[in-house]
Parts: C-alpha cells; structure tokens; sequence
C-alpha cells in the first residue's frame, strides 16, 4: 500500500488471503516518496516466489500502475476512498493505464474482492485454493437464497422491522 493510512482498508485482502491459507507480506511501498524500494520489491517479487500483487492506494494512486510496469506478474489495483473526490481520483489513476500495462481494478476500496480475484488467480495453479473458492462462493449463494426466502415469509416491512433479520444478513 502506498500509505500506513490505506491498512485499515487492505486489510481486508489480507484477511480473505489468511482464511484461504495464502501467504502474504504487507508492506507500505509509496510511488512517490520510496521510488527505489517500490521498484526493489516489484522487479523481485516473481524471483522471491510471489504469484500476484495486489497493490493499494488513494489519490493520485500511482502504486499499482507503477508496480505492474516493473513486474511481469497480475497487479490488482484496490483505489482508496479520499477526502476530496470520494476516491474517483484514485478509480480513474489505476483504471487508466496504459496498453501494454495493465492493472486489474476492482472498486473503490474493494479489498476484499482483490483478495478474493487473487485466489481465483492462484485456484489456475493451486487445487486447492480453487476448491475453496467455489466452496466460500456456494456459501455466498446459500445466504442470499436464505435471505431471499425469509423475506418472502415476512414481506419487506417485517423483514426490515424484524431485529433478527441481521443475523442472517451477515
């Protein structure tokens, strides 16, 4: 991440990275203002045994762009929400790259689906973590058919009005 102020944003990769059993490392690696030691860590990430980098940051958000341009590995950029233009700014910057360059792009601090696109990236090699993905998205499919029934019982305004509802809404 470009800032120790996007952690409480990417740690949401991490932690979908843990509960698939991926080892990662987080490091804060800014484009801007440690150039040498960003260009270090992406030029060696493949020759260290790295298979993907998802890369975090706002604003001008130069970090992704910058590590795919050193890396032949994916990039998954995760822009971050600003203060000034609600993240747009950090959207537009890694969505924007240029041919030859690309940056996967999930959402405005969407971390937790770059952590999810990098196990699907890694299930091409890894059985394992390709069996648990489909698990953890048949899990994802069982919820939103319980919550779906259950407002069909209730109706919408019971379902809303219901304390409960929540339980089965997480």
């Amino acid at each position: 991440m470009g800032s120790d102020s996007d952690l409480t944003i990417m740690k949401d990769a991490v932690e979908i990275l843990e509960i698939f059993g991926v080892n990662t490392e987080v490091k804060i690696l800014s484009a801007h203002r440690t150039v040498d030691r960003m260009i270090n860590y992406a030029y060696n990430a493949k020759k260290r045994g790295v298979h993907v980098i998802i890369a975090g940051a706002g604003g001008s958000a130069h970090l992704p762009g910058m590590v795919a341009a050193v890396t032949s590995l994916p990039v998954i950029g995760v822009p971050i929400r600003t203060a000034r233009l609600c993240g747009l700014d950090s959207l537009l910057s890694i969505v924007q790259m240029p041919p030859g360059v690309p940056v996967a792009t999930v959402a405005i601090n969407g971390a937790k689906n770059a952590g999810i696109l990098a196990c699907q990236i890694l299930g091409l090699k890894y059985p394992k973590i390709a069996t648990q993905i489909k698990k953890y998205k048949e899990e994802l499919k069982k919820n939103v058919t319980a919550r779906s029934q259950k407002l069909e019982v209730y109706g919408y305004d019971k379902y809303l009005r219901n304390k409960d509802h929540k339980k089965i809404l997480n």
